[in-house]
């Protein structure tokens, strides 16, 4: 089959265009780099002509408001080029438990990238994930002041990107879903705990304390992001991913 990979270059991207040419597909990366521009249009036709399967990778440069612009005018531009290139199965990579969060912007534009995939013309699949462990470091950084960490008690079930970009090849070589699987690593943490964790592995002089009103997650309530009850449970421990 011939897929086009749209975020083909970035990190789940990069890894599903590699892992479907190892199962002998034509699988073609395509992103800003590559002249393709999924918000203005330019290229969108030419990337998914001949496609049997889009994968759309795509992500917001920002998680703010205009996240829901990013994901409506890609989405938009996406589906009406795939729709006249016949394509068969689009699929695309959300978050799970986005739908429980309406507090947060960027949660909130993941439903609706997940909401005009649905009521589009091709069939589709939609990948939930759990929040991926090369998150984890970046996540601290964003709550660093001086040598401490500030982290809230959120509950977190961290996947592997490796693990993610499987799940990814896995559905999108399948006959549509037409609904979503969620996939979801082994382990809960809360986010907090996780923080030590990592910074026992490599310590860089910082510390962790649990803070209720830091970050982006401090908007999270309960386990809404941990994996449901349908889950897939991906192989990829945090200490050996650490490892």
């Amino acid at each position: 089959m011939k897929f086009a990979v749209i975020g083909g270059t970035g990190l789940i991207g990069s890894q599903v265009v590699s892992k479907l040419r190892a199962a002998g597909h034509e699988a073609v990366p395509h992103s800003k780099s590559t002249g393709v521009d999924v918000v203005g249009g330019s290229g969108v036709e030419e990337a998914v002509a001949g496609a049997d399967v889009v994968v759309n990778l795509t992500n917001s440069p920002t998680f703010d408001d205009a996240s829901a612009e990013f994901f409506r005018a890609s989405m938009d531009n996406l589906l009406a080029a795939g729709h006249k290139a016949g394509v068969r199965h689009m699929v695309i990579l959300s978050i799970v438990g986005a739908d429980q969060v309406p507090e947060l912007d960027y949660y909130r534009a993941k439903v609706l990238q997940e909401r005009l995939l649905e009521d589009g013309p091709i069939p589709y699949s939609i990948v939930r994930a759990t929040q991926f462990m090369e998150f984890v470091e970046p996540t601290m950084s964003w709550t660093t002041d001086g040598d401490t960490v500030h982290l809230p008690g959120t509950s977190i079930q961290p996947i592997a990107a490796a693990d993610v970009a499987d799940a990814v090849v896995e559905v999108a070589v399948g006959e549509p879903l037409l609904g979503i699987r969620n996939v979801a690593g082994p382990d809960v943490y809360t986010l907090d705990e996780l923080g030590r964790i990592t910074l026992e592995a490599r310590p860089d002089g910082r510390s962790v304390v649990r803070d209720e009103n830091a970050g982006l997650f401090a908007a999270v309530r309960g386990d809404v992001l941990t994996a449901k009850e349908d889950a897939h449970i991906a192989p990829t421990h945090y200490a050996d991913w650490l490892a």
